[in-house]
């Protein structure tokens, strides 16, 4: 094969890069677009936006690459009225690329190869040379620092890619990320605002002479660091506080924050440090309850200081033990920390108090989505995980497909010739030139590849010993991308959703990333009633023990567990719940999600040039009717998390005095060709 052809080979080789993963380079304005079925009225006027990461700098396709990685774009669904009929809604597609420091100085700077941060993918990877992981942070900080010369039309005060979420507070829409603060954007055109201190966004309509006050982060050398904000803040429906914890590698490594709502009597409360955190980790969601923040001090480190001990930036220790903090709302240093067995938690479902007789909270309950390994981690980098501490050497001698299994006979079978639609090539070596052929990852034992919906309670007796009373799973099947009813957050919600795989195992899921086939309703108050009727063995066991295919196929309309099977092909992206206006129970409304049809790949996985996805609106009562289709005029790549805005938050949005633009591409001065000479230089 010629050089030519081999290069075209390795560009193609990254699976997180190529199928509908790959990004999407065009943006879009508000456009109206089609739809079939019936559109419902609590729909009407409001808007569903999903974040998700979208390298901009993409020219080398064979770089290392992690699914957590790429700038982040926003694509929505806004169902404004119709121009002929107004009582109609007339849906409008939207996406735009959000203008972070970062994302603009990529746009200026054409010349860059690959991303302006290292990849996820070199923090986590054991076989990292030091010397490559040392040149990547040096190389991006050069490229921070030649953003403030002459010639640069972005300076980067803020690393973040404000790629993970987006939510709703007090009049603002913010995107979120771990490495920054969350970033404003207006909807319904989803234009970039800017950066929320805690106090403003820049770009807000403000008091000019109003002095301005420390935000996330505080002052001092470090105070960037302690700006980076969890993924996933928390909003209090009732009182509109927003809560968040900022987490980085210095001690005290976590601080945490409450921002209440403008004219109110709830105080501000900035940087307050948790105490006894046992270091820098890979925090990505928290619980809140109405009385109570959950802080998840888990086994996966994140720390350069790892480096010193030959171990990779990210690491899983699971022979560690995972760490609670629980402490009142806004006393964090109440701290009472809980531990039990090592484990990997991304996401959070539900979190509620329990009182006692007397009306004091008597413990704090939570449900996750509980994983008993990192694989994700290194999966979604196109990297093989490291072997679990407990792992039973299984036919170690024979090497299998990531989505092979054991059967009975302990015969391997490989899922990806028994599924002939899964065409996406996912954990090939990028320096191999045929995917078929490419050697990939043994697929784990199931027992250490778990993602299940979990319980636990921390009981807030006062007792010496902090202890949890309870800690199982209320199902077996996997479980991930939780959502429930904005109406029962902080509170116990009967029902919580979720995305499952048809896989036997969640090893296959988990190096499927986002390629989710099924949607899961679980009736949490039924199964924990089931629980204490016959108590599950801790830590290991489960409540309802069906796989996912008896879960499928059960017509009884009062099962715990309902499921929505997606048509072959056809895969689908994390739900959100939208309540009717007036609901009924709980359940009464609808399901929101992307999908894409992968009979759009071509035989190499790609996808065609005319590829779409759609919306679908799923009954979320019988989990069974998708009342309405909604056509995009492209494809929305495999992201992350996604939120519902009301017409009346639309309307009520904050003055805005300036936008975020694009670079404009005017003669730079001669200190600014100096620096793209440089820029050229490092790639």
């Amino acid at each position: 094969m010629s050089q030519e052809g081999n290069q075209k080979k390795q560009q193609v080789a990254h699976p997180y890069l190529m199928g509908n993963f790959a990004p999407v380079t065009k943006t879009t304005p508000p456009i109206s677009v089609r739809y079939s079925g019936r559109i419902p009225k609590q729909l009407h006027g409001g808007m569903y936006v999903r974040n998700g990461g979208n390298p901009i700098t993409n020219s080398d396709l064979g770089r290392s690459a992690h699914w957590f990685d790429g700038d982040g774009m926003l694509t929505g669904v806004w169902f404004d009225s119709s121009a002929t009929d107004p009582t109609q809604p007339s849906p409008h597609f939207v996406n735009q690329f959000i203008l972070t420091d970062l994302a603009i100085s990529s746009f200026e700077n054409e010349s860059l190869r690959i991303p302006i941060l290292p990849s996820i993918a070199t923090l986590v990877n054991p076989l990292a040379r030091l010397i490559v992981i040392v040149w990547s942070i040096f190389r991006a900080a050069i490229l921070v620092l030649l953003s403030h010369f002459p010639g640069s039309q972005q300076v980067i005060k803020r690393i973040s890619v404000a790629n993970t979420s987006i939510l709703y507070h007090d009049g603002r829409a913010l995107a979120t990320c771990e490495s920054g603060p969350p970033i404003r954007v207006q909807l319904p055109g989803l234009e970039t605002v800017g950066w929320f201190t805690g106090h403003e966004a820049e770009g807000d309509y403000v008091n000019k002479y109003e002095k301005k006050e420390p935000g996330f982060g505080g002052t001092g050398l470090n105070s960037w660091m302690r700006e980076w904000t969890t993924g996933h803040p928390k909003v209090d429906p009732e009182t509109g506080e927003m809560l968040l914890f900022h987490c980085n590698f210095m001690a005290p490594f976590v601080h945490y924050s409450v921002v209440p709502k403008e004219n109110t009597t709830s105080q501000r409360l900035l940087n307050a440090p948790v105490p006894r955190c046992s270091g820098g980790k890979m925090m990505h969601d928290f619980g809140v309850s109405k009385h109570h923040t959950v802080i998840l001090d888990l086994p996966l480190t994140l720390s350069p200081f790892n480096l010193l001990h030959n171990k990779p930036v990210v690491a899983y220790e699971p022979d560690k033990p995972s760490r609670f903090g629980v402490f009142p709302r806004r006393d964090p240093s109440a701290v009472r920390w809980f531990e039990t067995a090592g484990c990997s938690i991304f996401h959070t479902a539900n979190t509620w108090d329990e009182f006692d007789s007397e009306g004091d909270v008597a413990a704090v309950n939570m449900l996750t989505c509980r994983l008993t390994s990192a694989s994700l981690v290194f999966s979604a980098g196109n990297i093989q995980p490291p072997p679990h501490p407990n792992h039973k050497d299984l036919n170690q001698h024979r090497r299998m497909s990531f989505f092979a299994k054991y059967d009975e006979d302990e015969e391997i079978k490989d899922v990806e010739q028994l599924a002939p639609e899964e065409k996406t090539p996912l954990l090939a070596n990028s320096a191999t030139t045929s995917t078929s052929t490419a050697p990939t990852p043994l697929i784990l034992d199931d027992d250490e590849e778990q993602c299940r919906l979990y319980y636990y309670r921390f009981s807030l007796s006062p007792s010496p010993t902090n202890k949890i009373t309870h800690q199982f799973a209320l199902t077996t099947i996997p479980f991930e991308f939780p959502t429930l009813s904005p109406h029962t957050e902080m509170r116990h919600a009967r029902y919580i959703y979720g995305c499952s795989t048809t896989n036997a195992s969640f090893g296959a899921a988990l190096g499927k990333a986002t390629k989710i086939d099924v949607i899961v309703k679980a009736d949490t108050h039924t199964l924990l009633t089931h629980a204490q009727q016959n108590a599950p063995e801790s830590v290991t066991g489960a409540v309802d023990t069906r796989s996912i295919q008896i879960v499928l196929a059960s017509i009884d309309a009062n099962d715990p567990i309902r499921a929505f099977q997606l048509p072959p092909k056809h895969y689908a992206q994390e739900a959100r719940f939208v309540p009717a206006a007036n609901p009924t129970s709980e359940d009464d409304g609808y399901l929101l999600f992307y999908v894409f049809d992968e009979s759009q790949l071509d035989e190499a996985g790609n996808c065609t040039e005319d590829a779409k996805s759609e919306l679908w609106v799923l009954d979320a009562r019988d989990m069974r009717s998708v009342v309405c289709k909604v056509e995009l005029p492209t494809r929305v790549p495999y992201g992350l998390h996604g939120n519902w805005f009301s017409e009346g938050m639309i309307k009520e949005q904050r003055a805005v005095e300036k936008l975020r633009s694009m670079p404009s591409k005017s003669e730079t001065t001669q200190g600014g060709s100096a620096r793209e000479r440089v820029i050229r230089m490092v790639g």
